[in-house]
């Protein structure tokens, strides 16, 4: 599906609608085997992984010889870490912190604004009451059917304040930080699990991702199979690791690789911006994905990233923070409510995908004006919407990219 115009992949449409990611991309980041995950059975040193981080920013900042930057601020552990670290290694630098406000959801923005303000940072909220109202510009920038795009609102808001922007990417993927999907995942399996079984149960972990009735979704043209998903997934549980640690090896090399990383660059990219990601500097992934499981994640208190949480103590920061994953964060059931659900209307009840044999018209006839629709449906609905204006815009061309929704 890569680049614009080529010839449609069918798995590229099935693995993107199926697991939200495309392993068909060219990842900017290093692809990682279980043996990159076996660990060495000690603990952490903190101070080494500080140091990792405040050397990456000071290297990248001395080569943009900047005064100024920005940084996506959610409130989570990760962007407070790297705010804080970036106001100790250098205290004059002015900093302009991004938080997004989406209407209707949990708004941790106040939360963001104590963070700003005890790392003396000007902070600025997007407030998005549409959040799919730029979609066609977004999809455009990065040339693939995907609608979960925040990042292009904070880069928007980046590029009016700093062409530098910071980020906390990579602290779930590297120090273990999806801690509802780890106990879920736990919950299923155990050291007896055959591969195959470990596969179906990481895929059940990520079950807002995909519908019950997935397989009737695709057209004749997609080639749908299951089994070409528990293929692409085998690999990462067939082998010495634990459960757990297959886990760590199957999310670095799966949206962390081909979804978050080369989607937000391209993001930025196109608004002129360069982004400084210091826990995805290539000495911190090597050494931070041979850290044993049980440092990183708590089972019993249902913790993760606790080399990262450590670092925040040191920097008297860890009373700012939630025990929860935080996160840039849109309620979809609202979204849903208040334009999606008609803006999906408008787009799949003629649209394109269906005509041309990749999707099931009768499937989105079946689901889309049901008054109760499950959350999964809503998330697979926006799949679609994303992949019916990708394919307005790159495919058929009757779709401009400045088009509102």
């Amino acid at each position: 599906m890569e680049p614009p115009n080529s010839k449609l992949s069918p798995s590229s449409i099935v693995d993107i609608l199926t697991l939200r990611y495309d392993p068909q991309i060219s990842p900017n980041l290093p692809k990682k085997t279980w043996n990159d995950f076996q660990s060495v059975n000690e603990s952490p040193d903190v101070t080494f992984i500080e140091n990792s981080i405040t050397k990456d920013i000071s290297e990248k900042l001395d080569s943009l010889n900047s005064k100024k930057l920005c940084i996506a601020l959610s409130g989570g552990v990760d962007s407070t870490l790297i705010l804080s670290l970036i106001r100790k290694s250098n205290p004059d630098i002015e900093i302009d912190a991004i938080s997004i406000k989406f209407s209707n959801s949990v708004d941790e923005t106040p939360n963001a604004l104590k963070i700003a303000e005890k790392f003396e940072a000007n902070h600025h909220v997007v407030y998005l009451e549409n959040y799919l109202s730029e979609l066609p510009k977004a999809i455009s920038q990065i040339k693939l059917p995907f609608w979960d795009l925040h990042w292009y609102y904070v880069a928007k808001k980046s590029q009016t304040l700093s062409n530098i922007l910071a980020s906390g990417d990579g602290g779930d993927e590297i120090f273990g930080g999806y801690t509802f999907r780890y106990e879920k995942f736990l919950s299923l399996t155990s050291h007896d699990s055959t591969p195959l079984e470990k596969v179906k149960a990481y895929l059940s972990c990520h079950e807002r991702d995909r519908v019950p009735d997935q397989d009737s979704l695709f057209a004749h043209k997609s080639n749908f199979s299951w089994n070409s998903i528990y293929e692409l997934l085998l690999p990462y549980f067939d082998n010495p690791l634990s459960p757990l640690e297959q886990v760590f090896v199957a999310d670095y090399n799966g949206k962390l690789l081909y979804n978050f990383n080369p989607i937000n660059l391209r993001i930025t990219k196109s608004f002129g911006i360069d982004v400084i990601a210091p826990l995805l500097n290539e000495n911190l992934i090597s050494y931070g994905l041979k850290i044993p499981s049980k440092y990183k994640y708590d089972e019993t208190r249902n913790i993760g990233k606790l080399p990262l949480r450590e670092l925040l103590r040191k920097n008297q920061a860890d009373s700012l923070i939630s025990k929860e994953k935080l996160g840039f964060n849109v309620n979809t059931i609202h979204l849903w409510k208040s334009n999606a659900h008609a803006t999906c209307k408008e787009f799949l009840n003629d649209a394109h995908i269906v005509k041309d044999g990749w999707i099931n018209g009768e499937w989105i006839k079946k689901h889309i004006d049901n008054p109760d629709l499950d959350i999964k449906f809503i998330n697979k609905f926006l799949g679609l919407l994303a992949f019916e204006i990708w394919y307005r815009i790159f495919v058929t061309k009757e779709m401009n990219q400045h088009d509102l929704l």
